[in-house]
């Protein structure tokens, strides 16, 4: 039998089991707030090799040549560092911090403007490392990191995201004739 026990002033998860060996297992969650400014898209995302960086730089750069863009990496062995490659200083650092701040193994941020997750996100989900991603945005966004103590140090992993606000009712006639004009007005629709 195995219990799950929650703290609820720290949000921190304990796992007992009854089978064999008789110890807790401490999972603590986190909320990290991705700092942005409102014209900056993002797309946050998992993936397996430290040549990410390299491949997601030259993905963008390939798909949108003028755009803006950042990528940071997380390494989830050996150095464990956040790796970092893009064409704007300050995404640059944007991403970095970020990065570090989520901190879990294997992630990557991409901060990009003057282009959209839109014009990018199949390029990004076909490079080869590319496991999954969690969320691409322009919205405010926070990510449910969950940290456990490991053998040789601790881990994060990303539990999922919370991407701008709850609806605030359904479209009507009005929404859906704004909607339509604002997507001819910016050009993705004739």
């Amino acid at each position: 039998m195995s219990f799950l026990i929650i703290d609820l002033n720290t949000l921190n998860c304990f796992f007992f089991s009854t089978q064999g060996s008789r110890h807790m297992d401490e999972i603590r969650i986190k909320l990290v707030e991705i700092e942005k400014s409102e014209e900056i898209n993002i797309i946050l995302g998992q993936t397996h090799f430290i040549k990410t960086v390299e491949d997601l730089y030259e993905a963008m750069k390939n798909t949108v040549p003028a755009g803006k863009f950042a990528i940071a990496f997380c390494e989830a062995s050996g150095a464990c560092k956040v790796r970092s490659e893009g064409n704007d200083a300050s995404l640059k650092k944007l991403a970095e911090k970020n990065a570090l701040n989520i901190g879990a193994g294997h992630t990557f941020l991409i901060y990009m403007k003057d282009c959209y997750p839109l014009n990018v996100l199949n390029t990004i989900k076909n490079v080869p490392e590319v496991c999954s991603i969690y969320c691409a945005t322009a919205n405010p966004i926070k990510v449910v990191v969950a940290e456990s103590d490991l053998a040789d140090g601790t881990g994060r992993g990303i539990l999922g995201v919370i991407d701008g606000f709850v609806p605030k009712g359904i479209e009507n006639s009005e929404d859906l004739a704004w909607r339509k004009k604002l997507l001819r007005d910016i050009g993705y629709k004739l």
